[in-house]
């Protein structure tokens, strides 16, 4: 759907209020050490003995928040840079040659030009041509899911444009079709694309940055790929495939090659305002929309050119409530199935409607779905 479907009935004034924003701010005020450090000190300058229960509660509130955010902040630094005293160098945009894929439409179109603004030397793998008027933007037509394609346009970036510093994978495809109506090409196109072109696209770049001793690595999977849905067996089982891909990978750059400066990034958004999932059913309360917002393509790129621009192996997790999936497959079952009852999760396929073969700026294109539909 559309950004401004969700919200048709809002107000202007309550259009993006949403829980991710309420912790944000909360995050730089009644989460922040340094907002919370100013309690104890404004009640002691007015003369409240030290003893005082508000002095205290504030004084112990303002260690457990330090506490937390230093051992969030030491475990991503001791992670990445092995010590807290010597991080990574600035990071030189203008010497990266990026590669994405699924580049031509959705977050991927907006990546690659976004990045193309950095002087950097982008180069789009699709089955589509991206458009744009960014010069450094490179497009080769390329079906990621097949080896042989692969191989070959790689040799051909590598000695046209260089050996890529950096590696996006972002193409995915989706059905939409219950398990008994998808076609043993359904399955074949949505793991092709969705995780096997991972496996290419390493074979080919990793290489090249394994011999540098250093590069990035993004992995754009999805919330999806932590529960199980409806009409989305295909999907779900393809992300959370990456989700595997990626700790494994990790686990083989620090242990085998010894390259830990080869960074791997693991993005896992929730729904993203693209058209692949245009024709997505939702809950229409308000309270859903407050605390299962959806995610604007922009709000995922910043976060992956953040961690680009950072040097740190990271996770990303958008928006807030994604945070708690790994959590549900411990949960008792009858809290699980009320969750998805909630988000309208298993219904939320019922009348998807596949887009395929167009860019974003062109009229949809229905293919054939399940049954349900026909």
């Amino acid at each position: 759907m559309e950004a401004d479907d969700r919200h048709v009935d809002g107000s202007p004034i309550f259009d993006s209020l949403d829980v991710d924003l309420v912790l944000k701010v909360l995050a730089n005020t009644a989460f922040s050490p340094f907002f919370v450090f100013f309690i104890p000190v404004f009640y002691f300058f007015q003369g409240v003995k030290l003893t005082h229960p508000v002095i205290v509660f504030s004084s112990v509130y303002y260690v457990t928040i330090s506490l937390f955010w230093f051992i969030k902040w030491y475990s991503r630094l001791y992670r990445n840079q092995g010590s807290l005293l010597f991080g990574p160098g600035p990071f030189d945009w203008g010497e990266q040659i990026i590669v994405v894929t699924g580049g031509s439409s959705g977050v991927g179109e907006l990546l690659a030009n976004t990045l193309a603004v950095r002087n950097v030397n982008v180069v789009v793998l699709d089955v589509n041509p991206i458009i744009t008027e960014n010069h450094n933007v490179t497009y080769y037509k390329c079906d990621v899911s097949k080896w042989e394609e692969v191989e070959a346009v790689s040799k051909k970036v590598i000695e046209e444009i260089g050996q890529p510093t950096v590696l996006v994978n972002n193409a995915g495809v989706v059905q939409g079709k219950l398990l008994l109506d998808l076609t043993p090409k359904d399955v074949q196109q949505t793991f092709g694309v969705n995780t096997l072109a991972h496996y290419w696209t390493l074979k080919a770049f990793l290489p090249g940055m394994l011999e540098a001793k250093r590069g990035h690595i993004v992995t754009v999977s999805s919330v999806l790929g932590l529960v199980g849905t409806a009409q989305m067996s295909d999907y779900n089982a393809s992300k959370a495939a990456l989700i595997s891909l990626h700790e494994s990978l990790r686990a083989e750059l620090d242990k085998h090659y010894k390259c830990p400066k080869i960074r791997t990034t693991l993005v896992c958004p929730g729904h993203i305002l693209t058209p692949m999932f245009k024709t997505i059913s939702f809950p229409k309360a308000s309270l859903f929309k407050f605390f299962f917002p959806s995610v604007q393509p922009v709000t995922v790129v910043k976060r992956i050119i953040q961690a680009l621009d950072e040097q740190h192996s990271q996770a990303i997790m958008v928006p807030f409530y994604t945070n708690f999936m790994p959590a549900m497959k411990f949960m008792p079952s009858f809290i699980a199935d009320f969750a998805k009852w909630i988000s309208g999760a298993d219904n939320a396929m019922d009348h998807f409607v596949k887009i395929s073969g167009r860019r974003e700026d062109e009229d949809p294109v229905p293919s054939q779905t399940s049954s349900k539909e026909d």
